[in-house]
């Protein structure tokens, strides 16, 4: 059993090295990429406050297809740069949108959403899949909170 604990006081980023120390944690010697991608967007929904969806979508023949993910049900299918999704894997760059609704090309899976941050995974110098949090409040996510992504991006490329 896991008993990880978030204290939602600490600076943001030691609560983001703690999400990742977690992630390590609860992946190491698990070869199953579905188990991990579920335990740790599981994770990211306790430890990242103000969320109304974390998870994953895979790169599966140059499409991007649903993972785990916690939150509301979402798209299937993100063609590669559509969407913020859709951009961070054609670009492999870390997406930080602090208004969804003026981002061109925007789709919208919960009408909730207000900001985003996408990050990809990136294994061998290839987007494997990326990381999407979604926050009903608008400009949630800052260079902290990505910082923060990328480095949990970084543990889970061995490990989905």
């Amino acid at each position: 059993m896991y008993d990880f604990q978030p204290d939602p006081d600490r600076p943001k980023a030691e609560l983001y090295q703690d999400l990742a120390d977690a992630a390590r944690a609860i992946t190491a010697g698990e070869p199953d990429w579905v188990a991990n991608m579920a335990n740790v967007a599981a994770l990211i929904w306790q430890f990242v406050p103000q969320l109304n969806w974390a998870g994953f979508y895979r790169m599966v023949d140059g499409t991007l297809v649903l993972g785990p993910f916690q939150g509301k049900a979402a798209c299937i299918r993100i063609p590669l740069g559509q969407g913020v999704c859709g951009s961070a894997a054609a670009s492999g760059a870390t997406q930080l949108v602090a208004d969804v609704h003026a981002f061109p090309g925007h789709i919208a899976c919960d009408a909730a959403s207000a900001s985003e941050l996408v990050v990809p995974v990136i294994r061998d110098g290839q987007v494997i899949a990326v990381i999407d949090l979604d926050s009903p409040e608008p400009s949630r996510f800052d260079d902290e909170d990505a910082a923060g992504i990328e480095a949990l991006a970084a543990v889970l490329a061995s490990a989905i």
